[in-house]
């Protein structure tokens, strides 16, 4: 951070900033409690109306989870470091003597 003080600095607040109705503490006691600031993508975000939604489907998920249904992992086709084969050229049709 810097602590420089320039020499035009004042102690006055721009007009344009008006705090006469701030509340001191306002979220004090939701960020005392704890709270959990998540960002969805725009894509998932899409899917949801609302943070009560993303809820019900958060507990869902663990719901399921809980239930100890084993789920199989899908396997991953492991990455190549070679180019790809050519397909093969056709072999030249000769003519038939008649």
């Amino acid at each position: 951070m810097n602590q420089h003080v320039h020499q035009n600095d004042n102690d006055e607040i721009r007009p344009e900033y008006d705090f006469s109705h701030g509340v001191r503490g306002k979220h004090y006691e939701a960020y005392r409690a704890g709270t959990n600031v998540v960002f969805l993508d725009p894509d998932v975000a899409q899917a949801f109306a609302d943070s009560a939604s993303v809820n019900q489907a958060l507990r869902l998920l663990l719901q399921l989870a809980r239930t100890n249904i084993p789920i199989q992992p899908v396997k991953a086709v492991p990455p190549t470091n070679r180019a790809p084969r050519r397909a093969k050229k056709p072999k030249p049709v000769r003519a038939t003597r008649g």
